[in-house]
């Protein structure tokens, strides 16, 4: 079999896109999710949805990997910006990613360290990071940086509370699955890279502009990835 690139996003709306413009060949379901066999923009690739939230994501990522074997992963969708810099529509290819809601400090263990392990950031692939980097969005800027996923949709207070986001791990953005779509690609040895448009500045009204924007900011993310698909 042939190896192919993946496209995995969480939501209907973030590969929305993908399925639009592409050409679906073969579709096959396991349990409630499906994986898209496609070619778009002339290249073949799988597409599939994960689902919200690091458990589905890491579940998700790893079927597709056991039945498919691609050749890299790119999850793709919307997060919200941690650094001040970005703006509504600005594009973070991920540098490295990690999981900012895994503290086990009690037992001395660093905020984002898997315990008792010396896993806590996943680098992206040189390589498609690269190419992410060289793509273009018109009207807004691309950036290359430090995704945080939690199992929490952070508003403008929680930032306030939990302000370690920035000034301890460094966080670019937030978002839901990719730290976990980054170990499950660490640990199978697959290049991978996070391209997430920010939806929202995870400030007061987060949870309005993320409800009216992440259908529209998602289509950037389709932009760098439809880019990105040819050079691969």
């Amino acid at each position: 079999m042939s190896r192919k690139p993946a496209i995995i996003g969480a939501m209907d709306s973030e590969i929305a896109m993908y399925l639009e413009h592409g050409e679906v060949l073969q579709e096959h379901s396991w349990h409630e999710f499906t994986f898209y066999e496609m070619n778009l923009n002339g290249t073949p690739c799988i597409v599939s949805k994960s689902g919200i939230g690091k458990v589905l994501a890491a579940m998700t990522c790893q079927h597709l990997i056991d039945k498919f074997e691609p050749s890299e992963i790119i999850f793709t969708g919307v997060a919200g910006a941690l650094n001040t810099k970005l703006d509504i529509g600005d594009v973070i290819v991920s540098r490295d990613c990690m999981q900012h809601d895994i503290d086990g400090r009690a037992l001395g263990f660093p905020r984002g360290t898997i315990l008792f392990s010396d896993k806590s950031l996943f680098n992206a692939d040189e390589r498609l990071h690269d190419i992410a980097m060289s793509a273009y969005v018109d009207g807004h800027e691309i950036y290359s940086g430090r995704i945080l996923t939690g199992d929490q949709f952070f508003t403008h207070k929680d930032i306030e509370e939990h302000s370690y986001l920035y000034d301890e791990m460094n966080g670019d953005c937030i978002e839901m699955e990719g730290g976990a779509i980054g170990l499950v690609c660490n640990e199978n040895k697959i290049p991978f890279v996070i391209v997430r448009t920010i939806s929202d500045k995870a400030d007061g009204s987060a949870a309005e502009d993320f409800s009216k924007l992440h259908h529209l900011v998602a289509g950037n993310s389709y932009s760098i990835v439809s880019q990105m698909l040819p050079k691969l």
